[in-house]
């Protein structure tokens, strides 16, 4: 008797088994579902990881931010940052860029000047311009519980133009006047940048960014040509 019940459980175990094992395969987290939480207030919704809010594909954006220069030797330097670009896929941007920089005299320029009656060799940059593809691999979100924050990292590289004026070739004469000559560098130019959206049209971030090009040294008042070194711009 325990034998033949047995094998009629084991029948129907089977057949519960077949017919709810493609209900299971059915059952998945699309972008728009939600996570029920019985102990949240009715309002609060927590979206699956899938969900995307913010998409980027096929879309155009505008930046606007200011500029803090980090290697300026012996300069302080400020700015304004301007870019727009366009999203050809969701993860892919193509953007142009222009910069503008003010530069004065800091504390190590000036006490150098008046302390040891020498002028340091300065080159500056006074604007920027050029093209990038954007990268834009990681996307995700922080639930606060109470508002979920969404954010972006990307990368940039790119080519442009960078316009700077140096002292270069006065400043190892001594009797002559300090004289600043404009100069203009081909660059390779890389950025990474967070950002987190606030909503679907406006977001905050910081960016950092690094040029690279070549450009002449000072004056050696030898005679001999200024010779050429790899520099930044960050």
């Amino acid at each position: 008797m325990s034998k033949t019940i047995s094998t009629k459980m084991l029948l129907k175990l089977i057949i519960i088994l077949t017919w709810a094992s493609p209900m299971s395969v059915s059952i998945y987290a699309a972008e728009d579902d939600l996570y029920d939480f019985l102990w949240l207030d009715p309002d609060k919704k927590v979206y699956v990881l899938q969900n995307k809010v913010f998409e980027k594909k096929k879309t155009n954006y505008v930046e606007l931010g200011l500029i803090t220069g980090l290697n300026s030797n012996f300069q302080s330097t400020t700015g304004v940052h301007f870019s727009a670009g366009r999203y050809i896929t969701e993860e892919i941007a193509i953007e142009g860029i222009y910069h503008t920089y003010s530069n004065n005299d800091d504390d190590t320029y000036n006490s150098i000047r008046q302390v040891n009656a020498t002028i340091p060799f300065v080159r500056r940059a006074t604007s920027k311009m050029g093209i990038n593809a954007i990268w834009s691999p990681f996307y995700g979100k922080v639930n606060t519980f109470n508002k979920i924050i969404y954010f972006d990292w990307s990368f940039g590289l790119g080519i442009g133009q960078i316009k700077t004026e140096s002292n270069g070739e006065t400043v190892s004469n001594k009797a002559a006047a300090e004289q600043y000559k404009e100069e203009s560098h081909m660059a390779v130019l890389t950025k990474t940048a967070f950002k987190i959206h606030l909503n679907k049209r406006f977001n905050i971030g910081i960016t950092y960014s690094m040029d690279h090009f070549k450009s002449k040294g000072p004056n050696l008042g030898n005679g001999s040509p200024r010779p050429e070194s790899w520099g930044t711009n960050n």
